[in-house]
């Protein structure tokens, strides 16, 4: 007796129900993320039916051999509890590798964590997802040294990014930056950029990140800069627990933690990054 469960590629007429998902969730995406996953990896983006009806999704997105990425695992409530949200990722995992990626990472939740053991995933690092309702807008100074990020800056901020997160991403950054609200570069000198950041909208609160900075000293301004971006809106801020220097200052301006996540990996972690280096994540569905 064939399966009931058929996994296809995730099409541009299935956005709407994807995005459904989402919103039943609760997360905080957007319609315009889901199209930039179809764009960046058209694919690498999975739907899976229950019976020919739409049950479930997940996204992935290559960024080399040595890393790739699992996000959007979404099963809508009626059709759980059935290995739809186990063999979602099994059929991300086995695309992946036969792309000849070597380790695969992901953000997970308490409860997605031990379904994530027992597929072989293990233990990279801890993060939180810090939040801050909307406040009345508040003016900070600006540093000098900020720009505003311009085309073509891509590839300066390649080697910071690789540093930080393990990889430069190459074709996400761009991708991110052209969505965001705010989107800068520190750079005290000409050709040397010391950090950069982003801030994009959200379905429920905007999102700060990726910030990536050498240093606490170039990572703090690039967060004071989007938070004033931010016109008081609530934002949502995941942080790794490493980097001390952002917690503090989430701390200390009003940002309350939301939920606990831990990033874990499956295979050969050769692009570890430095979570000290990553002031704000790009988000769980990328990274």
């Amino acid at each position: 007796m064939s399966s009931p469960l058929r996994f296809r590629v995730l099409g541009r007429d299935d956005l709407p129900f994807a995005d459904s998902l989402r919103a039943l969730a609760g997360w905080n995406q957007t319609l315009g993320d889901w199209e930039r996953f179809l764009v960046t990896e058209p694919t690498g983006c999975f739907l899976a039916e229950w019976n020919g009806t739409r049950a479930g999704t997940a996204t992935t997105i290559v960024y080399g051999a040595e890393l790739a990425w699992i996000g959007m695992v979404l099963v809508h409530p009626e059709f759980r509890r059935r290995g739809i949200g186990q063999g979602l990722l099994g059929h991300c995992i086995d695309f992946l590798r036969e792309r000849g990626v070597r380790c695969m990472k992901l953000d997970a939740t308490p409860l997605g964590r031990t379904v994530y053991e027992g597929l072989g995933f293990r233990d990279e690092w801890t993060l939180k997802r810090w939040a801050r309702p909307a406040t009345p807008p508040q003016v900070t100074s600006r540093d000098a040294s900020l720009r505003v990020w311009r085309a073509g800056d891509e590839p300066l901020l390649g080697p910071l990014d690789a540093t930080a997160f393990g990889v430069w991403r190459r074709r996400l950054l761009p991708a991110l930056a052209s969505q965001s609200r705010a989107a800068v570069v520190r750079a005290p000198e000409p050709g040397a950029p010391a950090g950069f950041g982003l801030l994009r909208p959200g379905s429920r609160a905007l999102y700060l990140g990726p910030v990536v900075a050498t240093s606490a000293d170039a990572g703090i301004p690039v967060i004071e800069a989007l938070v004033a971006a931010s016109e008081g809106q609530s934002i949502f801020w995941d942080i790794p627990n490493e980097n001390t220097a952002a917690v503090e200052w989430a701390k200390q301006h009003g940002f309350a933690v939301q939920r606990p996540l831990t990033r874990m990996f499956l295979g050969e972690n050769l692009a570890p990054g430095d979570p000290r280096q990553q002031f704000a994540l790009a988000g769980p569905e990328v990274g």
